[in-house]
């Protein structure tokens, strides 16, 4: 049963990396200059799917955690 969480924890601990980096910044940064951010406004559905997914997988990582910590100490 302890393993069953544990490559739960690694697997959803990887996912939460990839999904965080996938995340776009909030910042227009350079683009700002340009006015070339104003090109990529129609992503918002995608980002809103996109946190979703990466709130799901975090509670997924919490929860394996909590867990494993009461295994672990008892």
């Amino acid at each position: 049963m302890t393993n069953f969480f544990f490559i739960l924890q690694m697997i959803s601990g990887v996912l939460l990396m990839i999904l965080v980096l996938l995340h776009s910044p909030k910042g227009d940064g350079i683009a700002a200059i340009g006015s070339a951010s104003q090109l990529f406004s129609s992503q918002k559905s995608a980002e809103k799917g996109l946190n979703k997914v990466t709130y799901i997988i975090g509670g997924i990582f919490i929860l394996s955690t909590l867990i494993l910590g009461f295994f672990i100490k008892g």
